[in-house]
């Protein structure tokens, strides 16, 4: 928490410079179109400048009221893979298991995703944020600074977290789907320059060194939404967490949570808010409201057990609220797991990657975790003994895999049982490319029992040879995380090989 009768006031000049900083940065941040005019509204000159369409090319030929201008993705490389899709030999329900496409843009690695019905928003070190439907390019807008490394969806509201520290809050046109438009930073400039001007609000973020507590000063590594309590929970690597009520755009908590940079936070039921750490450690915190002096409801969380304590950078975190667990991803590659409904019990470790786990994403009996060696693990849970099996494996990617997102197939077809069993799954990967997946949730063996060992579905070989073609780009750059950022400065030199290891996995 931050603590005011602690803080010490800048020198009046350096509090200027920060309040010139602050106000020129905000300005600069509308969407833009080629020529650099600002516009109400995105415009189709969001792509980024590596696009290689756009090199040696004068701004009239992509202007987008040129009708004889190429787009950057006429080209579009969204492929649907049927042949993949065949049943197997056993005769089970797996012809709905598998890659569906793939897209794939020479314009930046992929940080972060979202889903959201048949909307899929990806996020890129270009700035660019992409809006899918039904795999063709729909719309998108872009930031004027700072990598997109987190997406999260409220209604006809995107938040969008940036290695700038900035959180960018996006707004679609009632009028055109397809537009969208910036109508907010967080925090406010107002609320800002309110708060600046106050000396007790700066607290001391590193030596020598003060700023104002309702602002992160490093990069936004993670968001989550809590949309019953209607407040949005940011993590930076400034090692805070800061809570955001969403109804009128404030920063009303700043919590002091790690002794290093926070890399993931996730909402679970019953007011409980979970944060994980590049200083090993998982800690739970409750929320508490109560009435401040105006009588106006104040939110503050407290500390409530710290769940792992451990020495691997714990670096993704997934609720599944209606099971009531929590799972944690970290460096060493180990999936830790508790069980909320018995007092935060430790249920177990799923292991199935070699290096890092990156991501992780829960949705009905389904855990998926994406990691640095380039593949997805499906594992499922056992709603009786709360075991897990891991039921699939998915290779495709030529990348550490970065973020996941986990979504109800909808043109899935019924189970046995009268229910949905099929998922989509998203991932985005350090390769530049976004791939969706067909995964089938069997209902039939338990856990328990001797699980069948899990099916690898893998790219054909012609298609690892154009991953292969790729150049490799995607080594550790600005968005690497703390630590290493995918948290292996010992395997750099798996990274490095990538051919090698695509011709591997041919």
């Amino acid at each position: 928490m931050r603590d005011p009768s602690g803080a010490q006031s800048p020198a009046p000049r350096a509090k200027l410079l920060n309040l010139l900083r602050y106000s020129h940065s905000e300005e600069d941040d509308s969407p833009r179109n080629d020529a650099g005019a600002a516009s109400p509204v995105a415009s189709p000159g969001y792509a980024s400048d590596r696009n290689p369409l756009s090199a040696g090319t004068s701004p009239c030929s992509l202007s987008p009221w040129n009708p004889a201008a190429a787009s950057p993705f006429a080209k579009s490389p969204w492929t649907h893979l049927p042949g993949l899709l065949t049943s197997d030999e056993e005769g089970g329900p797996t012809a709905a298991t598998g890659l569906v496409g793939s897209l794939v843009r020479e314009e930046g690695h992929v940080y972060s995703l979202a889903a959201s019905g048949d909307l899929l928003y990806t996020g890129s070190d270009s700035r660019n944020i992409r809006v899918w439907k039904n795999g063709r390019e729909f719309a998108g807008f872009k930031s004027s600074s700072g990598l997109v490394k987190a997406i999260v969806i409220h209604g006809d509201k995107i938040f969008t977290g940036h290695q700038d520290g900035k959180i960018r809050v996006w707004r679609v046109s009632p009028k055109d789907p397809a537009a969208y438009k910036r109508v907010g930073t967080l925090p406010k400039m107002k609320d800002f320059l309110k708060s600046s001007i106050n000396p007790s609000n700066y607290v001391e973020v590193r030596r020598h060194r003060n700023a104002v507590w309702i602002r992160h000063f490093d990069a936004v590594s993670c968001l989550s939404l809590d949309e019953d309590a209607g407040l949005l929970y940011s993590g930076s690597w400034d090692k805070t967490v800061k809570v955001w009520r969403i109804s009128d755009s404030r920063c009303v908590e700043s919590i002091s949570a790690h002794d290093d940079a926070v890399n993931a936070v996730a909402v679970g039921g019953e007011g409980l808010v979970f944060t994980g750490s590049a200083d090993g450690t998982v800690k739970v915190w409750r929320r508490e409201a109560g009435k401040g002096a105006r009588g106006r409801e104040v939110v503050r969380h407290v500390a409530v057990k710290t769940l792992l304590q451990g020495e691997s950078a714990v670096t993704a975190l997934a609720v599944a609220r209606e099971a009531g667990l929590v799972y944690c991803g970290a460096s060493d590659g180990a999936v830790n797991y508790w069980d909320c409904r018995k007092g935060m019990a430790h249920g177990g470790v799923l292991r199935g990657h070699k290096m890092a786990v990156l991501c992780l994403a829960a949705a009905g009996r389904l855990v998926v975790s994406g990691s640095a060696d380039k593949t997805l693990c499906v594992w499922r849970r056992d709603e009786v003994g709360r075991a897990h099996a891991r039921v699939a494996v998915l290779v495709g990617h030529a990348g550490p895999i970065k973020c996941v997102a986990l979504e109800e197939d909808r043109e899935g077809a019924a189970g046995p049982d009268g229910e949905a069993p099929r998922w989509a799954v998203y991932s985005g990967s350090l390769d530049r490319s976004v791939k969706v997946w067909r995964v089938w949730e069997n209902a039939g063996d338990a856990p328990e029992r001797a699980a069948p060992a899990p099916r690898v579905w893998r790219l054909p070989a012609h298609l690892l040879g154009e991953a292969q073609a790729q150049p490799d780009t995607w080594r550790p750059s600005s968005g690497a995380g703390p630590r290493g950022g995918y948290g292996l400065e010992a395997g750099e030199e798996d990274l490095r090989g990538t051919r090698a290891h695509v011709r591997a996995a041919a």
